[in-house]
């Protein structure tokens, strides 16, 4: 649990940006293979993944810093405002960054916006999975609120990132009352929700029920289900118990006698229209005739033309 993966004099590279990218191009590969197995244009793939990778990033980014002012000063300055390199990106964000990619492509290359937009589905999780396994390296990044519910997690003392930023009154949401010190450092001592891991698991989620909804031949449908499914567990499991502040403060209960949820914040907020377009738009989906792949349409356009007739 150390922010840095690489350290050479002053040149350091954070396991956030590490796992992160790890992630995504695992994603694009896998992405990438599929394509190729349904008879898309790999050209295409390839470079549409590219820029929704760095699109997303940007999109990530800005949609963070515009729903968390509270991470920021008066003396911040552009590059703290850039810096993703201990964490700070907003995935709802890459979402919408991602499609506007996907939007662009369709209507430059004349292609079906679904039949590409589904394969991202895989890719989707492991980013999840990439971004917080660097949370937890990072430990400052995505905390969970303190709780009294079993199963808490208390974080070791050699975790300096998250210490160092919950026990900094400077720390925008911090947990600086249930700080000691220890030796000569301080020690945030009380159990939390390890949300970083639930963001972990979620992301493996993602993955393996993609696996499934590939199955489908309703161009559309996997693309529909990983946004309404991520919002869902998002919303409902990780940011319920996470340390971010309420946009609406309709229930917090957080202490060591206390379960640690809060409701509303930012991202429970938008994902409410998400999930609920998502369930309109696979609704309209599940009434479209399946279609199938193109390598499969191509073999039985084949198989249909009289002998001889290649």
């Amino acid at each position: 649990m150390h922010p840095e993966f690489l350290k050479i004099g002053t040149f350091s590279i954070a396991w956030y940006g590490v796992m992160m990218v790890a992630g995504l191009v695992s994603g694009l590969i896998i992405a990438q293979k599929l394509a190729a197995q349904r008879g898309l244009n790999p050209k295409i793939m390839a470079d549409l993944g590219f820029w929704a990778m760095i699109w997303g990033i940007v999109g990530a980014r800005v949609v963070f810093v515009l729903s968390n002012p509270e991470a920021f000063s008066k003396t911040s300055t552009f590059i703290d405002y850039i810096n993703v390199r201990n964490g700070g990106l907003a995935v709802h964000g890459a979402l919408i960054a991602g499609m506007m990619v996907g939007l662009y492509y369709t209507f430059r290359h004349k292609m079906d916006f679904y039949r590409y937009g589904d394969l991202f589905a895989p890719m989707l999780g492991l980013g999840i999975i990439g971004g917080r396994l660097g949370n937890i390296m990072n430990g400052s990044d995505t905390p969970g609120r303190v709780t009294g519910w079993p199963g808490g997690f208390v974080w070791p003392d050699w975790a300096r990132g998250y210490h160092d930023s919950m026990c900094n009154p400077a720390t925008a949401e911090n947990l600086v009352q249930y700080c000691k010190k220890v030796g000569d450092q301080m020690v945030m001592t009380a159990p939390v929700h390890f949300t970083q891991l639930y963001g972990v698991i979620i992301g493996i989620i993602i993955v393996v029920a993609s696996y499934y909804w590939l199955r489908s031949k309703r161009p559309g449908w996997t693309f529909w289900q990983a946004i309404m499914w991520y919002s869902i567990l998002r919303a409902g499991w990780e940011e319920t118990f996470r340390l971010n502040p309420l946009m609406f403060n309709v229930y917090l209960s957080e202490g060591l006698d206390k379960p640690g949820i809060g409701l509303l914040t930012t991202t429970q907020v938008i994902s409410i229209p998400l999930i609920l377009v998502s369930m309109v738009m696979l609704y309209l989906i599940s009434k479209q005739p399946e279609k199938p792949h193109l390598n499969e349409a191509s073999l039985e356009q084949k198989a249909s033309l009289p002998a001889g007739v290649a």
